[in-house]
């Protein structure tokens, strides 16, 4: 049964979507801040979420923006603003649907219907969770334990799935010049990740070596 996760303030609106997506069989969740949706998606990942965009703590824009640094769960704004450029920036950080207040409840079910049927079942959630704030990075959902060097070398890769970064660009990234000489310890670097990937899933290798290139992240091998 997909799970629905409601982030709205207005405890009537979410009654009322409560009462309308149950009706379809869907479970729901509902909580009434940002900070709280983020938590809980990053424990317990939701097949959507309908995203108050006027909520008390952070705005539904800017919970959106983070949750897209570690999830792609499917996401619908609600909002009061029905001006165009309200439209276009809420689906231009990452929403699939921007449904306008008042609503009908069961147009609102039907759209989430429509995506999920869109993005298939069982999307696999992401193999990664990165939380800037936090300098943190979770890996099938265990955290890791990093280096700051470990934190922004595995950052730099993630970023770019499939690119092949040479060892003079990851130093660049850890911050370290290409002309100190330090080439050879993004070796280091990249054996001491491995080892604490192989740590949570023993039999994926989601950093590949490319001889004579240098290294990258393939979510495939992960």
């Amino acid at each position: 049964m997909p799970h629905i996760l409601i982030v709205e303030d207005e405890a009537a609106i979410a009654d009322t979507l409560i009462f309308a997506l149950q009706g379809e069989g869907f479970g729901t969740t509902w909580l009434s801040l940002g900070q709280a949706a983020l938590e809980h998606q990053r424990k317990t990942p939701a097949d959507l979420i309908i995203l108050d965009i006027g909520l008390p703590d952070i705005s539904g824009f800017e919970t959106c923006k983070q949750l897209r640094r570690f999830s792609e769960v499917p996401v619908m704004f609600l909002s009061a603003r029905d001006g165009e450029i309200d439209r276009v920036v809420g689906l231009e950080i990452g929403a699939d649907d921007y449904v306008v207040k008042p609503f009908s409840p069961r147009e609102v079910a039907a759209r989430v219907k429509a995506i999920l049927k869109r993005v298939g079942p069982g999307v696999a959630p992401a193999l990664f969770q990165v939380d800037l704030e936090r300098m943190q990075i979770a890996y099938r959902g265990q955290p890791l334990s990093l280096t700051r060097h470990e934190f922004r070398l595995l950052q730099s890769l993630l970023e770019q799935p499939e690119r092949v970064f040479s060892r003079e660009q990851l130093l660049d990234a850890v911050g370290v010049p290409a002309d100190a000489g330090y080439e050879r310890n993004i070796d280091s670097h990249i054996k001491s990740l491995r080892s604490k990937l192989r740590g949570v899933a023993a039999e994926a290798e989601p950093i590949q070596t490319h001889r004579g290139l240098g290294y990258s992240y393939s979510p495939s091998h992960g």
